[in-house]
């Protein structure tokens, strides 16, 4: 028997209904259950041919522990050996050298000392920094948010210098990154799974956090839609993540990636509303039932991204001539109101 586990925290409503839908597909010799741990020994399974996981980011010790589980053939949605390297501002530069849209983005380093490290430790810093060609790079109003951050923690909206060095004293050992600000006309929010499953979903990052999801106008133009799906794709598939968001703030109808490193996207049905939930959790057990059947014991089963196998394989990371990319694609449907006036524009906030 094959067990599919999946690791969460607080979250219920989308684990519980991910379980209950794989059982329910009642699929020869595969079961799902919540993972149950209860020791943890070097080099001895845990059980599971397949875990998607929801929490290790928070947890330190799971995500140990899906390392070690990696290391005897389970599965791990999303490989913890990437997502323990990966942060948002290497995303950005990927992002660059594989064609698609980003902000203009600095990294700064942490106000203050990292523990354990004195003034000497910095000695190949040049202090003061640049900063009047930072600030020229970004301009302002910008957004100041930590490098590898989420859940909207420490972001900052700075309108000015002043504004930037009075935020940034309060920040003590975070490493930041100074974003410009994009004014945008549309918004999207896209669900990859399996990096072939594409969901786009109008959002508005305005909105309370419930209602965000809820946005009336004009229907997208087909296009548009066609490039936001191929730059998702693109960038989970060089990423290499099984399950991933991708926000897109589109500026003169240019889709420019906002934020892309969400390997534990919310899905509560609370704030993504019943379709996108009913699709995520109906993806996600099918994905996750097709990743149990390829699962073989003994062998590395993790999903690695097109920018890990270039560079072991000593090739281009970006070939002459990129692969076609395919999707299973769904759009979010909402009320087209064709007549109605364009929104104003509006500052996306950066997380």
């Amino acid at each position: 028997m094959k067990k599919i586990g999946i690791l969460f925290g607080q979250e219920r409503s989308f684990p519980e209904a991910v379980i209950e839908r794989i059982n329910q597909k009642a699929e020869e010799g595969i079961t799902a259950e919540a993972v149950k741990i209860d020791k943890i020994f070097q080099n001895v399974p845990l059980g599971y041919s397949v875990i998607i996981d929801r929490i290790s980011q928070d947890v330190p010790f799971y995500r140990a522990s899906l390392k070690n589980a990696a290391t005897t053939g389970t599965a791990v949605i999303n490989n913890p050996f990437w997502w323990s390297a990966d942060e948002k501002f290497f995303n950005n530069a990927l992002a660059e050298q594989i064609g698609v849209p980003v902000p203009k983005t600095a990294l700064i380093p942490s106000r203050q000392h990292p523990t354990g490290t004195t003034g000497e430790s910095f000695s190949n810093l040049t202090m003061p920094l640049d900063w009047d060609a930072i600030f020229e790079y970004t301009g302002f109003p910008a957004y100041m948010k930590p490098y590898d951050g989420g859940g909207w923690r420490d972001v900052y909206k700075l309108h000015d210098k002043e504004d930037f060095f009075d935020k940034h004293s309060g920040t003590e050992q975070l490493v930041m990154l100074l974003q410009e600000e994009i004014i945008f006309e549309e918004y999207f929010r896209c669900y990859c799974i399996g990096g072939k499953h594409v969901r786009i979903m109008q959002y508005d990052p305005r909105n309370p956090h419930h209602l965000r999801y809820a946005v009336d106008g004009k229907a997208p133009d087909p296009k548009l839609l066609k490039t936001v799906e191929e730059y998702t794709l693109k960038l989970c598939q060089y990423l290499g993540y099984d399950f991933n968001t991708v926000e897109f703030a589109v500026r003169d109808g240019v889709p420019i990636a906002i934020d892309f490193c969400n390997p534990a996207p919310d899905a509560d049905i609370k704030s993504v509303g019943q379709e996108n939930f009913d699709w995520v959790v109906e993806t996600t057990a099918n994905y996750a039932i097709e990743r149990a059947k390829a699962q073989q014991d003994g062998q590395d089963n993790l999903t690695w991204g097109e920018y890990i196998k270039a560079s072991v394989a000593g090739k281009p990371l970006v070939a002459k001539a990129a692969p076609k990319l395919t999707a299973k694609k769904a759009v979010a449907a909402k009320p087209a109101i064709e007549k109605a006036a364009p929104k104003p524009k509006k500052a996306a906030p950066k997380k």
